[in-house]
């Protein structure tokens, strides 16, 4: 599996920011109340980021030897399907939060902190949560081993002599 790449990571920060940014004009333009995010959202994104790391750590321990206990392979791959998805979700949602504190924060009347603090700390929630998931997915990699291929694609054994 590859690993999630910062190009993908930084199109869905680009259409979160769009997509929040157009979702609050257009309320606004229709009369209707902004969207504010609760507070209990970035605490939600920034624990799942602790919990999703915290998963990792037995297969980081595994990878560098210090594992006393196989893991189960299965479990492993749940661990990294679920840092890749929560690295994609918490891209998308930083750009989400930024597209709406960057909405409240240009207009002629800047809102209260009322509203700008829950924007803000649903960016920094879901920027935690990005960052785990990136972090949690770098646990699950395992090293290369003498066997494996180089760049040229030859592989590449060593002989005792």
């Amino acid at each position: 599996m590859k690993r999630t790449s910062i190009g993908t990571l930084v199109l869905l920060a680009v259409i979160g920011a769009l997509g929040g940014g157009f979702a609050e004009t257009g309320l606004a333009a229709a009369g209707r109340p902004i969207i504010i995010p609760p507070f209990t959202l970035s605490v939600a994104l920034a624990l799942i980021g602790g919990i999703v790391v915290w998963l990792a750590v037995p297969i980081r321990r595994l990878t560098k030897g210090k594992a006393k206990a196989p893991i189960d392979p299965f479990y492993a791959t749940r661990v990294l399907m679920l840092a890749k998805a929560c690295a994609l979700s918490g891209a998308l949602l930083t750009g989400l939060g930024a597209g709406i504190a960057l909405y409240l924060l240009t207009r002629s009347v800047v809102p209260g902190v009322g509203s700008v603090g829950p924007a803000i700390a649903t960016l920094v929630g879901a920027g935690l949560l990005l960052a785990a998931g990136l972090i949690a997915e770098h646990m699950c990699t395992i090293p290369p081993s003498d066997n494996d291929d180089d760049e040229s694609g030859k592989k590449t054994v060593r002989v005792r002599p």
